[in-house]
């Protein structure tokens, strides 16, 4: 039987994994150089891969995803179409990026310590999840 840390970690990770693919999609098409937007089409593939991974094993332990905050959500998509009115740039998208990435990088790691009985599993999911989002924001720097 599969404890509840490892659920709750799973359903963390999904959502996260939700709202860093939306944000990226909401901001895709505001791209204007070609290697930033393939490098992050590159990182919603990743994170998608993820996201199928813990939706899965989700399953497996008969358990469903988890949406993320709506709040956090619509708080989310406040910044970015009013940050990309005042600075419609590429600069722009990556500094928006990189601060989503920060805070999933945080965030993690905050569920990291709180389901220290997860099984190792779905915390070698979270430390992938983090150094993908550790690898973006430090490939991004350059759009500055």
């Amino acid at each position: 039987m599969v404890n509840d840390d490892t659920i709750k970690l799973l359903k963390e990770c999904n959502a996260g994994v939700k709202m860093a693919v939306s944000s990226i999609d909401e901001l895709l098409d505001k791209v204007q150089d070609e290697s930033l937007k393939n490098r992050l089409i590159e990182n919603k593939n990743d994170h998608t891969k993820l996201g199928d991974q813990t939706h899965q094993l989700l399953l497996e332990y008969h358990d469903q995803d988890k949406e993320p905050n709506a709040i956090a959500k619509a708080m989310s998509w406040m910044k970015t179409n009013y940050s990309m009115m005042k600075n419609n740039s590429d600069s722009e998208v990556a500094k928006l990026i990189i601060d989503g990435s920060t805070m999933g990088i945080q965030s993690l790691k905050n569920y990291l310590d709180q389901y220290q009985a997860a099984d190792e599993q779905s915390k070698g999911i979270t430390k992938k999840l983090i150094h993908i989002e550790e690898t973006l924001s430090t490939d991004l720097q350059k759009y500055l």
